[in-house]
């Protein structure tokens, strides 16, 4: 009875061996056990030194060469040497409960689902990690993945947990999604008849990212590679991924309205653009305000003041690296281009 937790893993000097002692720390009930497949993408800051350190005293821990360096390909390469009945993925920048695990096998059996995971909850380090870790909770964010309360079927689950035979049925992860490649996995069981289950019982925390500059990477990549799965398989799994690149377009239709009329020596629609830019903009700001009131308990008062900013900085990058997307997987050139770097490379 084999538990596979497999871990995609690239230049985790810093938090492997910790992430290593918690997943063996595991409280488990007999007769399940665990293999830890650590699938690495040939890292080159220590991680794989650490690595072979522990598997020398772990024989729990297994290390799985990730060539391809980007998520989906560690996954794929991790399921495809693992040995066991159910499949657990983990993140090394995230903390689990004791029962974590435990829970899983729980949840599996007794939702019967294909899929299930806890909410994505996000606990930062900082004054700006704070700010970003209580803006993730923030429903402007986020749906139900990130209600710590919610219970029930869900689009997408953090991480994930399965039945070895659902991959046999459905398919590995797609390797050609530097990003998005759970939420594509999760729409095509869902489309199969699978069902995603999320329940607060399985409990972990997620690291976010510590810096504005590091999270509008991150989001615009997710942007970016959200239109590479509507583009696969011509649906969206939800709407509310349109809202920020609707948002972004309308803000950038109003600049661009207002610069054409002035050169054009339209003074009056160009004086419009702008008020109607204005307007837009500053209720947007009074949404992020008034959301942050509930969200700022406790974060000290320049992590609150900057909340709203926080907020914004996840929807723009978000529509920006979904617009750009759209220029890169819709436009019908005669050939397609790779993606540029800012991208298609996974930076923590």
């Amino acid at each position: 009875m084999i538990i596979s937790v497999i871990v995609p893993c690239r230049n985790e000097k810093n938090h492997i061996r910790d992430f290593l002692d918690s997943v063996c720390r595991q409280e488990l009930e007999p007769p399940w056990r665990i293999e830890v497949l650590i699938a690495d993408g040939m890292s080159n800051d220590g991680t794989r030194e650490i690595l072979r350190e522990y598997a020398g005293t772990c024989a729990q821990v297994r290390i799985i060469d990730n060539p391809g360096r980007i998520t989906p390909t560690g996954l794929n390469a991790a399921i495809q040497a693992a040995g066991g009945s159910v499949i657990v993925r983990m993140d090394v920048h995230t903390t689990y409960a004791r029962d974590y695990i435990r829970e899983c096998i729980r949840a599996l059996a007794e939702s019967g689902a294909d899929n299930v995971g806890g909410p994505w909850i996000a606990e930062g380090k900082g004054v700006m990690g704070r700010a970003i870790a209580a803006a993730f909770r923030s429903p402007l964010c986020g749906g139900k993945a990130h209600d710590p309360g919610y219970q029930g079927e869900v689009d997408t689950v953090y991480l994930g947990c399965w039945p070895r035979e659902v991959f046999d049925r459905v398919g590995l992860f797609d390797p050609g999604l530097v990003r998005n490649q759970d939420d594509e996995f999760n729409f095509r069981l869902r489309r199969q008849g699978g069902r995603v289950w999320q329940t607060p019982r399985v409990r972990s925390c997620y690291t976010p990212r510590a810096s504005l500059g590091a999270l509008f990477r991150q989001y615009m990549q997710y942007g970016f590679w959200k239109v590479a799965v509507i583009r696969k398989h011509k649906a969206l799994a939800a709407w509310r991924h349109l809202l920020p690149a609707m948002f972004v377009s309308s803000i950038l239709a109003g600049v661009l309205l207002a610069l054409i009329a002035a050169a054009a020596g339209a003074g009056a629609v160009a004086i419009t653009a702008m008020a109607v830019l204005a307007a837009e903009l500053l209720g947007y700001l009074a949404v992020c305000a008034a959301t942050s009131v509930t969200y700022a308990r406790g974060l000290g008062a320049i992590s609150a003041a900057i909340l709203p900013v926080v907020i914004g900085v996840y929807h723009f990058s978000y529509g920006l690296g979904f617009l750009a997307g759209a220029i890169q997987f819709i436009h019908p050139g005669p050939k397609k281009t790779a993606p540029s770097r800012v991208f298609s490379e996974l930076t923590r």
